[in-house]
């Protein structure tokens, strides 16, 4: 039988690798990668502001487009 657990927080799953061991069950990680689409969005932006591309906004500025 197998068993899928989601949303294991970091701190409680040394607890659990320890419970599996004693039980002798084994127990497999597997964490979700990025989505490629998303991290090839992220990287074109980083580099866009390299080149210069990007706005520069200051805090009243920001603050004003908040209130519309």
């Amino acid at each position: 039988m197998d068993l899928l657990l989601k949303n294991v927080k970091k701190k409680d799953l040394p607890v659990l690798k320890a419970l599996a061991k004693r039980l002798d069950f084994e127990i497999e990680v597997q964490e979700k990668p990025y989505n490629p689409e998303f991290v090839k969005e992220i990287l074109e932006a980083e580099q866009s502001i390299k080149d210069g591309k990007g706005i520069k906004i200051n805090a009243e500025d920001l603050k004003n487009l908040w209130k519309q």
